[in-house]
């Protein structure tokens, strides 16, 4: 092997959470890890002053989650943090009115999802919206005199009225019936409605005019759009969305281009249409002379780097701004002054804020360690959400004259004193092609020198996405180092931060590359750090990662006493043919499921060809809701398993998609994985198996 001695990325390091004054009682558990306050979406004031974010807190009791608004003070060094919403229903998506009057949400409290707002100032929350129909985002116009909202209509009805009442009919008989694809999507069987934008005024909200109406195509997109996919003019006088227009080819295309339209629904065109991939997420700047958007170059790749364009609205210019950097941009906001884009993005195993300038296209890091997972951008300061492998996401607010970063009161700041933590270490090593690839290693909780740790090895999912410094609530590491176990993840090729060239290098490669680094990676971290124990270990792995599972299982099973698939690829060729959105698989195979080239990249990369050569006990879990990974892809795991009588569970989730989300299916989840693992790798393992045998 071509390994050099394992090379610990200093400057990443991750410090301890506590002081060596705050003792942990306790180890992280997922039991734990359900009860912490999760923050997400701050909003700046239009003064500067005040945050306002979601808290979602889990009712383990009623089974559900709980979503509220908090504010706090970022001026007063002493200020706490203030729940502004109680109401039993869920309370989120706060945006304020530009004037800072008034502070909007969406909430399910009237029995649908309609928008209200508060007064800042104090008072009670009045409902805004009373439409027949949920309200799924919003956007306040920049005089605050109109609102633009989204609502799932059917396309052939002339109001709303005329859906609530489809809605409301019961069918003669339970027949759906298709001529096109996508005819179902996540989690979710299409029932012919779409999503659309409209436009009303404040004065007459019940009147909402349909602006997105002339084209079929969904705004925002499905499953997870938002409102960031449109956006006002600074004068309010029309909105810039992204949309993918259907036809026949929605299944397989990844052609959304930016339309501009009046708010009265004219005027309608498309600014992106010499583009035949990706454009999306628009930003003005505040004097309305720059457009920016994120854009892919290539059709059918949803993984191809986003870089940022900007268009002069004066003249029509467009150009690519950062063209030359080599970082997929994920989120993007325009400073006040509008001479700065702010913007994240994937960086060797972190995902921080960078600044862009406008004019040349220089990106410049502006947080360390972690993960940004939202911010909101005032004159004077950024506040920012940021999560890290010790800790859910938190607020800090980085101060834009001198570039301070700073801790904002912590939510879980007294759940996680009492926690004992496993200490996270990021390290590189010699991969496939001879490249540096990342990687971490984290120690379990209560770790003492000298002694070895069963390793958990978990295989990240995507596949084009970092299991890097962030925090998860469904792929936790430290739920498995508080049961006792080491862990170790690979940023293997195909994983985005470095470099698009890494990103694109498993398409059609799925079992090549991205094998050898986990290869390769996991023997560096067992030369490196001696408390590993290699008779002991555990590959774990969900959707791609879960493919790997069933890839390792007839090509690298030897170091594994067992394996974990959720959600995983079992062939190749079946869920080509299979799944909802077809541009993945094309992509990565190299083509449509019935051409020459993709059969044979499918099947020189499928799991089923190698059965025969199975023999690790393997834990199989799917829900069946899961469109993404169909259901059949884990019956077939197990199927197989069972067929070669080699010790295996299978778990299924009736109410349950691509993941496991309800707070009692979660703990279920969680206990039959880590049960897994102490079955087989945890220290009664032996003894435990010698009895059942």
């Amino acid at each position: 092997m071509n390994l050099r001695r394992l090379a610990p990325v200093c400057a990443l390091l991750l410090l301890p959470l506590t002081s060596p004054a705050q003792q942990a009682s306790r180890p992280f558990t997922a039991e734990a890890m359900l009860q912490l306050k999760q923050v997400s979406e701050p909003v700046l004031s239009p003064d500067g002053t005040q945050v306002v974010y979601n808290v979602r807190s889990i009712d383990l009791n009623a089974n559900r989650g709980q979503l509220d608004l908090w504010s706090l003070d970022i001026t007063q060094r002493d200020a706490a943090p203030r729940q502004l919403t109680t109401h039993p229903q869920n309370d989120y998506s706060a945006q304020w009115s530009r004037d800072g009057r008034w502070l909007y949400f969406l909430s399910s409290r009237s029995g649908s999802t309609q928008l209200w707002r508060l007064p800042a100032a104090g008072g009670e929350a009045r409902q805004v919206t009373n439409l027949p129909l949920d309200v799924t985002s919003y956007q306040v116009s920049p005089a605050g005199s109109h609102l633009a909202v989204t609502l799932d209509v059917f396309a052939d009805c002339n109001d709303l009225a005329c859906t609530a009442q489809r809605l409301e009919r019961t069918p003669e008989d339970s027949a759906q019936a298709y001529e096109r694809l996508l005819v179902r999507h996540w989690d979710t069987w299409n029932d012919g409605r779409i999503s659309q934008l409209f436009v009303l005024a404040l004065d007459e909200p019940e009147a909402p005019v349909p602006v997105s109406a002339a084209l079929d195509a969904d705004v925002p997109s499905k499953p997870f759009g938002d409102a960031s996919e449109y956006t006002f003019s600074p004068d309010g006088s029309k909105l810039v969305f992204s949309a993918r227009v259907k036809g026949n080819s929605e299944a397989w295309s990844t052609n959304f281009d930016l339309y501009e339209v009046g708010i009265d629904g004219s005027g309608l065109r498309n600014l992106t249409e010499n583009n035949p991939a990706w454009d999306t997420q628009p930003v003005f700047s505040p004097d309305g002379q720059w457009l920016a958007w994120r854009a892919m170059q290539r059709p059918g790749f949803e993984a191809d780097r986003f870089h940022i364009m900007v268009a002069n609205m004066r003249n029509g210019e467009q150009r690519a701004l950062t063209a030359e950097w080599d970082r997929s941009v994920s989120s993007l906001a325009f400073s006040r002054d509008g001479r700065t884009l702010y913007v994240t993005a994937d960086h060797l195993g972190q995902h921080p804020l960078w600044s862009v300038d406008v004019s040349s296209g220089k990106p410049t890091m502006l947080t360390g360690p972690g993960q940004v997972t939202g911010f909101s951008v005032g004159e004077k300061d950024i506040v920012l959400s940021v999560s890290s492998l010790k800790s859910p996401a938190e607020l800090q607010a980085l101060t834009l004259r001198g570039g301070n970063l700073r801790e904002l009161p912590k939510m879980n700041a007294e759940a996680l004193a009492s926690l004992e933590m496993g200490e996270p270490e990021q390290f590189t090593f010699v991969g496939a092609n001879d490249e540096t690839v990342y990687g971490y290693v984290m120690k379990p909780a209560g770790f003492r020198a000298g002694q070895r740790y069963p390793v958990a090895f978990i295989v990240h999912g995507g596949p084009q996405v970092s299991f890097s410094n962030q925090w998860s609530y469904r792929w936790n590491p430290q739920t498995y180092a508080g049961a006792g176990y080491a862990v170790v993840f690979i940023d293997f090729h195909g994983s985005p931060g470095y470099g698009q060239a890494f990103t694109d290098s498993i398409s059609q490669d799925w079992g090549g590359k991205p094998l050898e680094d986990l290869r390769l990676g996991l023997a560096a971290a067992l030369e490196n750090y001696d408390w590993l124990d290699d008779s002991r270990m555990c590959a774990l792995g969900a959707s791609y990662g879960g493919y790997m599972v069933n890839w390792i299982a007839g090509n690298w099973s030897e170091p594994f006493k067992c394996l974990v698939n959720h959600a995983g690829i079992f062939d190749t060729r079946s869920m080509a043919y299979t799944t909802e959105e077809l541009w993945f698989v094309e992509w990565e195979n190299g083509g449509a499921a019935h051409e020459a080239a993709a059969r044979e990249t499918a099947d020189r990369w499928n799991p089923m060809n190698h059965v025969e050569k199975w023999d690790t006990p393997t834990l199989v879990v799917h829900g069946l809701k899961d469109y993404r990974v169909p259901y059949i892809q884990g019956l077939g795991t197990f199927t197989a398993l069972q067929r070669r009588g080699i010790d295996s569970k299978l778990v299924i989730f009736p109410d349950e998609n691509h993941w496991i989300l309800r707070p009692s299916n979660s703990l279920r989840w969680h206990r039959e994985v880590t049960g897994w693992l102490d079955r087989w790798i945890g220290r009664n393992a032996g003894a435990q198996n010698d009895a059942a045998d």
